[in-house]
């Protein structure tokens, strides 16, 4: 049975109940989302109801009334047994958020249900109710029953098990088996197996983002396209998967995702079974955190050997981002990005921050409105209040809808997230596993870290979080070529427009030094030539003004005394917030052989480097004074000639005591400038970082060492929020205003319409 709906204007009309009803378009979700119950798990119309209300209903949350929901059977329906599944529906452009989910799941535990839905179409999110109590995280599985299915309690006790742990394993090894498929069928590498596998999954999202409905990218499907295309296809035509290829990489051409000559390199029995192992997931539906971990995790093994310095340990790029703690409106880089672990981290962890604020607001609304007045309202009161509810959760749902160009959510995305690596195959790689995750891929980018390009250049960034290659060197015959160029000019008009004069300065880093040495463009490249020397300078002068950087680096640049002037430049620039020891055994599981320590700083604000630099002339000044008595005779015995002059052996002994006094010298000004320029370096080391040789996990003295230190930072003011907190405002004409406050007190900021006119 197939069920259809007909749009008349701007009604619905579906059959349900035995009759028709007439729906508005803010219900057409829930009429496509029966559709889809009815076509593709077969349940009949007489199993199911909406707007069904259910009992239990508490002060504080309104009135419980469920959209849908499904029984087994007729029967039940008719002698009102407990339903099966219970399904909440939102506006197609509302994006679904975990916490919109609890006054739905309440539906269904209390009507006792054991399956409750959440969908937009979109995306669908399917929980377990959990009987007799409701949980503080709900616990997400992969599908609900078809018509079939439901009858069987065994069948549904199987369905109810596939937790999302569960699905992000099999995800996992699924990827993993298709892997095995390309190296055993087409006998390429491992990295260039995964190249493959990355572009089948491109083409599946393609094709799943623009089919509405559940269709999913299946082997029956793409042979049905292909029999279609084979039909009218020339016979210059490509193969019906190349130019599927084809036009995903059109779709995703913004992105230099893959280059313009790049085709598919495996046979098309091997596209096909790739794609049959893939069909159970729809890739536009499957959460962000299921796709995200499982392809994290497919990466680890597939890198594991040859390219596993480009993947920081999960553990420490927890504990860097939550000592860094970044903040929404920071503007975040990691110019060394490997596949992306920092960025995704950072891009998840101000995310997070967001949705718990747009959470918080809800709490207030419905404070505000589900009193002890709402109780005594009539019915009619009770659902206008409802309906003003509804109304400003949808307008709060604007700050977390990506495809809003003004949301919290979109800025995040868009403007704040940025990174590079050298190695081509990894910034691809890095944009993906971002898109896995939840986007943030777009400031990602295939280039030489240590060189400026689009949105990463001088001054520009907030917080830098960073693992750059250790013990390589760049040679000195090293030049800035023609090729290092950038050339789009379509997008360098784009970039000026966005950046302003900051970014036409920025191209000059490049454009003014052609046939110059790369070492030529950092101080430090006289010190040494060491990559991760460089490093530590490029990301300071990325770094704006008091902002704040994560970076894992040897040991030995610590304790190192050859590389004494390099840690007396930085302390020049930029103020040490916190040395972190961790043991190699973190690092070995990723093939890495050094000792790594964990260093953060704070680059001087612009007022604190007046104050060094004052500070610095002053001491130099001090010193100098006190040793020109020594140093005067000394220089005007050197400075005769003639029968006056010294002889060669006196001229030796001058020479000696003149650098011994320069070194008491140099030692000194030192000295009195860390005396003048005094502030608390914390030191820690840990024994346990989570990780063991073979990557096993362990116990993790990290986690309660970011806490300790999040604590100091905190009482110590090493640095400030952009803003506290952001209230909102609806005026009358519909607008909703967001309104930042910062300071103490809480000072309100320029109001920010992000939904209206």
């Amino acid at each position: 049975m197939k069920i259809e709906i007909q749009q008349k204007g701007n009604q619905i009309f579906a059959p349900l109940k035995d009759k028709w009803l007439v729906q508005t378009p803010e219900e057409l979700v829930r009429q496509e989302y029966i559709k889809r119950l009815v076509n593709d798990y077969e349940f009949p119309l007489d199993q199911m109801a909406q707007e069904v209300q259910v009992n239990n209903s508490q002060r504080g949350q309104g009135r419980a009334s469920a959209d849908i929901v499904i029984w087994k059977s007729k029967k039940d329906r008719q002698e009102s047994v407990s339903p099966i599944i219970v399904i909440e529906c939102k506006a197609e452009h509302i994006t679904v958020r975990e916490e919109d989910y609890f006054q739905g799941y309440n539906y269904a535990s209390w009507a006792g249900a054991d399956f409750f839905v959440t969908t937009n179409l979109k995306e669908t999110r399917i929980f377990k109710v959990v009987k007799g109590k409701i949980p503080k995280r709900l616990e997400e599985i992969i599908d609900i029953p078809d018509a079939k299915s439901i009858q069987s309690d065994k069948k549904i006790d199987e369905i109810l098990k596939q937790t999302k742990a569960f699905t992000r394993d099999e995800f996992s090894k699924l990827l993993f088996n298709c892997h095995n498929i390309i190296r055993n069928n087409d006998k390429l590498s491992p990295e260039a197996a995964f190249d493959e596998i990355s572009k089948i999954l491109f083409i599946k999202i393609r094709y799943e983002r623009t089919n509405s409905g559940s269709q999913i990218f299946s082997r029956k499907q793409f042979l049905s396209d292909k029999e279609a295309y084979d039909r009218h296809k020339s016979k210059d035509s490509r193969p019906f998967y190349q130019q599927l290829f084809e036009s995903t990489k059109e779709d995703f051409k913004n992105d230099d995702l893959f280059a313009e000559n790049e085709t598919i390199r495996i046979r098309e029995n091997s596209f096909e079974a790739i794609v049959e192992k893939l069909e159970k997931y729809n890739l536009s539906t499957t959460s962000d955190d299921v796709k995200g971990i499982a392809f994290e995790q497919f990466l680890g093994r597939t890198f594991r050997g040859e390219l596993g310095q480009f993947f920081t340990p999960r553990t420490v790029v927890d504990f860097m981002v939550d000592v860094l703690d970044p903040q929404e409106g920071e503007v975040i880089c990691d110019p060394c990005c490997g596949s992306g672990g920092f960025l995704i981290k950072a891009f998840e962890y101000v995310r997070a921050k967001i949705e718990d604020e747009i959470q918080e607001q809800k709490e207030k609304i419905k404070e505000k409105y589900f009193n002890q007045d709402f109780e005594k309202l009539t019915e009619k009161k009770k659902e206008e209040v409802e309906e003003k509810v509804n109304e400003l959760f949808n307008y709060l749902n604007q700050e977390l809808d990506i495809n809003n160009e003004k949301s919290r959510l979109r800025v995040l995305s868009y403007d704040c997230i940025f990174g590079t690596d050298a190695n081509p195959r990894m910034s691809r790689t890095a944009k993906m596993n971002m898109i896995m995750h939840g986007d943030g891929h777009g400031g990602v980018h295939h280039n030489d870290g240590l060189l400026n390009v689009n949105g990463i250049f001088e001054n520009r960034f907030d917080v830098i979080l960073t693992n750059p290659p250790f013990g390589s060197r760049i040679e000195k015959s090293l030049k800035i070529t023609e090729s290092d160029k950038y050339t789009n000019e379509s997008r360098i008009k784009e970039y000026k427009k966005r950046y302003g004069k900051a970014y036409e300065d920025a191209l000059k880093q490049i454009n003014d030094n052609i046939g110059e040495s790369l070492l030529g463009l950092y101080k430090t490249g006289k010190m040494s030539s060491l990559t991760e020397v460089l490093f530590i300078e490029r990301c300071i002068n990325l770094l704006k003004p008091g902002g704040r950087m994560g970076i894992v680096l040897p040991e030995g640049v610590l304790n190192n005394s050859n590389l004494q002037r390099i840690r007396e430049f930085v302390e020049s620039k930029a103020k040490i917030v916190l040395i972190t020891s961790i043991p190699q055994d973190v690092f070995i599981a990723s093939g890495a052989t050094v000792k790594p320590s964990l260093l953060f700083f704070k680059k001087f604000t612009e007022e604190e480097a007046k104050n060094w630099k004052s500070i610095s002339a002053k001491v130099k000044r001090e010193i100098e004074t006190k040793y020109a008595p020594e140093i005067k005779p000394i220089k005007e015995k050197l400075s005769l000639r003639g029968k006056g002059a010294p002889s060669t052996d006196e001229k030796k002994k001058l020479r000696a005591s003149l650098k011994e006094i320069q070194n008491k010298i140099s030692i000194e000004i030192k000295a009195g400038i860390k005396s003048e320029f005094d502030y608390t370096i914390p030191i820690a080391e840990v024994e346990k970082a989570g990780i063991s040789t073979t990557g096993s996990k362990i116990d993790n003295e990290l986690e309660p060492l970011a806490k300790e230190f999040t604590k100091y930072r905190k009482e110590n003011h090493l640095w400030n929020k952009k803003f506290d907190y952001i209230d909102y405002e609806v005026d009358d004409n519909h607008n909703f205003y967001r309104i930042p406050f910062a300071g103490n007190p809480a000072i309100a900021q320029e109001p920010e319409v992000f939904y209206g006119k």
